[in-house]
């Protein structure tokens, strides 16, 4: 029975940045060892990086050079420099900064006081020193707490240098993955034209803004030229090309918002609703950006995002801020709203484009009209498949739905129910099983797949749609209309190690990837790691996923080891499987970068069996003989 005593004992008053440390979700999102983009580690960078972006946003400082190596972070700007007597409290105080009046940072990123300190709190090793007209101050800290400072001449030029190492007390072990990192500094120099960043001594910097973005990360040949209009707090750019979704980069005030938001919404509606008046035709707004490529960055005062990381925007307004009326009392004096701004800008700026630009206008047309085509053809079978499934009750024995999903206000709708809310796709009735019995039921659902999907890389959009497996997914997704509709964060495919679930594995993405892709680039599909070994001896069980864990398993664990090797998830029973599949679970995220081409991965790994794909099988593949092999 828990202790009941409720006393003044009880009450505690965190100091400095303990806070964070306790709570570092609050402040960053997740931990995480470096695997995702949306890792901690990655987080804690971007949040010095965005004091230095501000900095060049104001009119300081040209060039940022950062340098990492073996996890040791190091950002040096060239702006003004944090005040001299400020530093320590800059760094160390929650809400503390500077950013709290806009006389001195307007249309910043980070706003809340908190991001500097943050990454002191979460780094084992944070050094902060700032270079003000010939004078220095500087501060050493250990997971948040100083240990020492001091002020010094200087011949440096004015800026902050900021070095830290992220706690591996916090984040175990991580690494540092340099792609995600140059994606990062990349994005920063499309959207600062004339900064220069300065990576491990690689230059980055971008001549043509968000044009240079799109232009570098098309993956297919657009069918003309991309449109590229800038105006006064906003920059767009716009093409269409052959391929299944919509491809759109967000940005607010130089933030890559990976999950968009109000600014991104704005411009799918602006995109929809210009076309169908220029063509004076009503068509669906899905088929107006069926396969649109394009970008979007904002500029607007004190920004509301959804959660500390800053991956969506939540403001409506362009901005809003406390003025005194005529009497002296204070008032809230709102801007336009964003929708309305975006939506102005580009009914305005596109139409008069194709005006000038007549060439492309029949391009975009046939786009539109071969996309309503198909739609509606696919649509009538769609339909169709669906009442046939319902009658039969086919969707209720697949799906074994969570009690909180988008849609349905089933549980309170809380950031953490959102950002859990997961659907695990398996094969096989007793890996469904022994899923269902180990999940969590508030938030994570379950669907059974019926032997293999057909290849879709090989077959017609319409022999797809007419599949009974991906029609029904499709419709547990409640993507079938728009992506914004999908109703878990979280898609896991969770298919045996074995050949024959890696190959339904494949299938599965090939689906994702060929005609709901922005599903992969939002960070949305997974693949479910579980472990091939079992290892244990009479006081302890270890679960090893690689053969090399499994080798320092039966070494730790020395006598009377038993070894046991799981082919399926069927085989492990639903009391262990509740450890694979909690917050603990490992999850493999499936990247698409941007400059990637879908048609190359498809055709390399799901067209014929060519020569390059045999021995790229060789090369990366073990055998069942290898995993086998024990030695004890």
């Amino acid at each position: 029975m828990p202790n009941s005593n409720y006393t003044d004992d009880n009450i505690r008053t965190l100091e400095g940045v303990q806070h964070v440390r306790m709570r570092p979700g609050m402040y960053i999102g997740r931990l995480g060892n470096g695997n995702n983009p949306g890792d901690g580690i990655y987080v804690l960078l971007k949040e010095i990086v965005d004091n230095s972006i501000d900095e060049f946003a104001m009119g300081f400082g040209k060039e940022i050079r950062i340098s990492i190596q073996d996890n040791e972070v190091s950002v040096r700007d060239f702006g003004r420099g944090i005040p001299l007597d400020s530093v320590v409290k800059a760094v160390s105080i929650l809400n503390t900064g500077g950013k709290f009046d806009d006389k001195v940072f307007k249309k910043s990123v980070g706003l809340n006081g908190v991001g500097t300190k943050a990454v002191n709190a979460l780094s084992q090793a944070f050094y902060v020193c700032s270079y003000r007209d010939g004078e220095s101050s500087w501060a050493r800290f250990e997971r948040g707490e100083l240990k020492d400072s001091g002020k010094a001449e200087t011949r440096e030029k004015n800026g902050t240098l900021v070095t830290f190492v992220p706690d591996s007390m916090m984040f175990g072990e991580y690494a540092y993955n340099m792609d995600y990192v140059e994606t990062m500094v990349k994005n920063y120099s499309y959207l600062k034209k004339g900064l220069t960043l300065n990576l491990n001594g690689t230059p980055y910097k971008s001549e043509n803004g968000l044009l240079d973005l799109v232009n570098e990360n098309l993956s297919d040949e657009p069918l003309y030229p991309p449109i590229h209009l800038e105006g006064e707090d906003i920059e767009i750019v716009l093409s269409h090309c052959n391929a299944y979704g919509e491809n759109i980069s967000s940005f607010v005030n130089g933030q890559n918002t990976r999950d968009g938001g109000t600014h991104l919404a704005a411009y799918r509606e602006a995109i929809a609703k210009t076309l169908k008046e220029f063509f004076k035709k009503n068509y669906d707004p899905a088929d107006c950006r069926q396969g649109v490529v394009g970008a979007i960055s904002i500029q607007i005062q004190e920004p509301n995002f959804e959660g500390q990381t800053k991956t969506k925007l939540g403001s409506n307004y362009m901005w809003e801020k406390q003025v005194h009326d005529e009497s002296g009392a204070l008032k809230t004096d709102i801007g336009p709203t964003i929708r309305s701004y975006v939506n102005d800008f580009v009914a305005k700026n596109l139409d008069n484009y194709l005006r000038i630009h007549k060439e492309i206008v029949p391009v975009i047309e046939d786009k539109i009209k071969a996309s309503q085509q198909e739609r509606e053809e696919i649509s009538g079978i769609q339909k169709k498949t669906r009442e046939r499934n319902k009658r039969t009750n086919v969707y209720n024995r697949k799906l074994r739905d969570c009690r909180y999903h988008f849609n349905d206000k089933v549980t309170e709708k809380t950031q953490e129910n959102i950002e859990n809310s997961s659907i695990l796709i398996t094969d096989g009735h007793s890996a469904s099983g022994t899923i269902t019995k180990a999940r969590n039921a508030n938030y994570q659902a379950v669907f059974s797949l019926r032997g293999k999907p057909i290849n879709c890389y090989k077959e017609s959009r319409k022999k797809v749609a007419e599949n009974e497996e991906l029609n029904l997914l499709i419709s547990a997704l409640g993507v079938e209309d728009d992506l914004e509709n999908l109703r878990y964060n979280n898609i896991i495919v969770a298919t045996d190690a074995d050949d024959d679930g890696m190959h339904i594995r494949m299938l599965v993405l090939t689906f994702f990837m060929k005609y709901y892709p922005d599903l992969i680039r939002r960070g949305h599909v997974h693949i479910l790691q579980t472990p091939l070994f079992r290892v244990r001896n009479k006081k302890e069980n270890r679960y090893c996923y690689t053969p090399e864990e499994k080798e320092k398993a039966i070494k730790a664990l020395k006598t009377g080891v038993e070894i046991t090797r799981f082919k399926g998830l069927g085989e492990i029973s639903s009391d262990e499987f509740v450890h694979f599949i909690g917050p603990e679970m490992r999850l493999d995220l499936v990247k698409l970068a941007e400059e990637e081409s879908i048609a190359d991965i498809m055709s390399f790994y799901m067209g014929d069996n060519t020569l390059e794909r045999q021995n790229f099988i060789r090369a990366n593949l073990r055998s069942e003989e290898e995993l086998e092999d024990v030695n004890i």
